[in-house]
């Protein structure tokens, strides 16, 4: 079809045709329409019309059935070269398009933005698109020029006072994924009012100005690399976070394909940390990711681990520390006992919360620095045990938010970020300090490598020392579920779901007799009886529901993902406690008959 004219009439029969014989949705005839027939799409029309040709049908449904979101934090999905559902270069120039008027529009003075990328496939390229589109909005850019993590970019936003960020990556994503994440000023994820402007922005782009060459950008001092004097400056602050302490331990660190190599090597060794090693096999950076289970980097999965301990058990090392693709989570794996031979176990992000909010808590109180002022910062769906604790040093916990760690970071300006001790959320992600406004697994390897040198001195594991602290602040297990919802018909079930539980939720979960439903969105508290008041709580497309004695059980669709997650939470307090391992085995059995319940409730609909 090269060089021929586009029959843009028979190619909408063809489509109009697709629809009535049910191979695409009418959704999908929708965009596919309008980037055939729209100007600003007209570079990709002939793409759209060869794939019409050759009855490309699924890939243009799975490309073209719905808008891919700009969310609070972003954009993120599939990669496609064509579509309103794929992320490629339409849809990632309209991002940064529509992030550069909206701030163009806002802010006064000098306008300028940080720019960094993963390791994914295409992450160099949108990184190359984003910084060539924001300087022909008049922006000046500042560009880390290899790879590097997440929390790096929200640190040079801050070190470069820079009117906004970008960040190519698409987190612990499958290798099909990549995204962007914008930031605001403050280094932090773009938040209310900005988020919805900068939305409108987005889905309103016509013309993407390409004016500039990315080199030519560099020769004109339009794009400034400093790749070496940001990672100089991070790791200082990184490493200004640590606490003095014994250093004999021997770590084996994964990269698990990604960044992190380029941060937490170095903020381990500006900690005087000298024996830590690489695991080969995810030494490699590659957006495949070959060499870890099912090709997704998490480490929130413990099967990532497997393979690690192995080595670990053979080598001698005492600590297991992971991070994901763009090293803003880290995982954890330790021996359960101090014999490194025997068995190992993981950490849930709860867990590892839970150990780094004692440790900075217990070395700050050490110095003599807390006071009733100071705060640790959680989310609704973070364990409670992290207040606990904080209730034990007198410090407060601002923990009334709604999930994305973007919160933390606004509490911290919020609050006032002298006072901030500790931030968490469950899926792993840490902060100490005020060098960033994004969780760091960097910050947050070091003080779990600090926390395990202390305990191997004290003659207990990681293990041991959990359990020391769920004797002191009762015993708290949690669990995630994911709902998986795919598609068309997934996103409708996922809204009636919601509409459910807040309508008709179960009268029990578990056993367990349910005593009020949270309703975040409509910002109310029901009982059993009907009887309604007002929640004092952040707005956000979550429910959760109470139970007996402090059970509950938090639903909310994913962000990012056709999913709907179930956070579920039980607690045997600390004085009811008689044997631990008794009190392990009533809660994952708890947990079990929660998840049956509501798996069974989700499938009634």
């Amino acid at each position: 079809m090269s060089g021929s004219k586009i029959d843009t009439k028979s190619l909408l029969q063809l489509v109009k045709q697709a629809t009535a014989d049910g191979k695409i949705t009418a959704s999908a005839a929708d965009n596919i329409e309008i980037w055939l027939t729209e100007d600003r799409y007209a570079r990709y029309a002939e793409q759209v019309a060869e794939h019409i040709t050759s009855e490309k049908w699924k890939e243009l449904d799975d490309a073209f059935w719905t808008i891919i979101p700009f969310g609070t934090g972003g954009r993120r999905g599939k990669m496609y070269p064509i579509g309103s559902n794929a992320i490629n270069e339409r849809t990632i120039g309209e991002s940064a398009q529509g992030l550069a008027e909206y701030v163009k529009e806002t802010v006064s003075g000098d306008l300028s933005c940080a720019i960094a990328y993963d390791t994914r496939h295409r992450s160099r390229e949108f990184a190359e698109l984003c910084a060539r589109i924001m300087v022909s909005n008049g922006f000046k850019v500042y560009f880390l020029d290899d790879y590097r993590s997440t929390p790096e970019l929200s640190f040079l936003v801050r070190f470069k006072k820079c009117s906004c960020g970008i960040m190519v990556t698409a987190s612990h994503n499958p290798p099909s994924d990549n995204a962007v994440k914008v930031y605001w000023s403050t280094g932090g994820q773009v938040m209310p009012p900005h988020d919805k402007q900068i939305i409108d922005r987005v889905m309103n782009v016509q013309e993407i100005p390409l004016g500039v060459e990315f080199d030519a950008a560099v020769a004109d001092g339009k794009v400034v690399i400093c790749t070496a004097e940001t990672d100089d400056a991070f790791i200082n602050a990184v490493q200004q976070q640590k606490f003095d302490g014994p250093r004999n331990l021997k770590i084996l660190y994964s990269p698990l394909h990604g960044v992190g190599a380029s941060a937490v090597m170095p903020a381990l060794a500006a900690d005087n940390f000298k024996n830590v090693a690489i695991f080969g096999p995810h030494k490699e950076p590659s957006g495949d990711f070959p060499n870890v289970p099912g090709h997704v980097s998490n480490p929130e999965n413990p099967a990532v681990f497997d393979a690690i301990i192995e080595q670990a058990k053979t080598d001698g090392s005492e600590l297991i520390l992971a991070t994901d693709p763009d090293c803003d989570r880290v995982g954890c794996a330790a021996p359960k006992t101090m014999d490194v031979t025997g068995e190992w176990g993981t950490f849930t992000g709860n867990q590892i919360g839970v150990l780094l909010a004692d440790h900075v808590l217990s070395e700050r109180k050490k110095g003599g620095g807390l006071t009733p002022e100071h705060y640790v910062v959680k989310t609704l769906v973070t364990t409670e045990m992290v207040r606990r604790i904080a209730d034990s040093y007198g410090v407060r916990t601002c923990g009334n938010l709604q999930v994305g760690f973007k919160w933390i970071g606004g509490t911290m300006d919020a609050e006032g970020p002298d006072k901030f001790l500790f931030g968490c959320e469950e899926s792993h992600g840490y902060l100490v300090g005020q060098y960033a406004r994004d969780k760091d697994a960097a910050v947050a390897a070091m003080l779990l490598a600090e926390l395990a040198a202390n305990c191997k001195q004290e003659g207990k594991s990681l293990h041991e020392k959990l359990e020391s602290l769920w004797w002191q602040h009762g015993y708290h297990a949690e669990r995630l579920l994911n709902q998986k919802m795919p598609g068309s018909e997934g996103m409708a079930n996922m809204q009636k779901l919601m509409g459910k539980f807040r309508e008709a939720p179960p009268q029990s979960v578990g056993g367990l007799k349910l005593t009020a439903v949270r309703d975040y969105q409509n910002d109310t508290i029901t009982t059993p009886d009907g009887k309604s008041s007002p929640l004092n709580g952040p707005k956000g497309n979550m429910v959760i529901l109470d139970l007996e004695d402090g059970n509950y059980v938090a639903v909310r669709p994913s962000g990012t993902e056709p999913k709907v997650k179930f956070y579920m939470f039980s607690y045997v307090p600390a004085e009811q406690l008689s044997l631990l391992d008794a009190a392990q085995e009533e809660m994952e059995a708890r947990l079990d008959a929660f998840e049956k319940d509501l798996v069974a409730f989700a499938d009634s609909v």
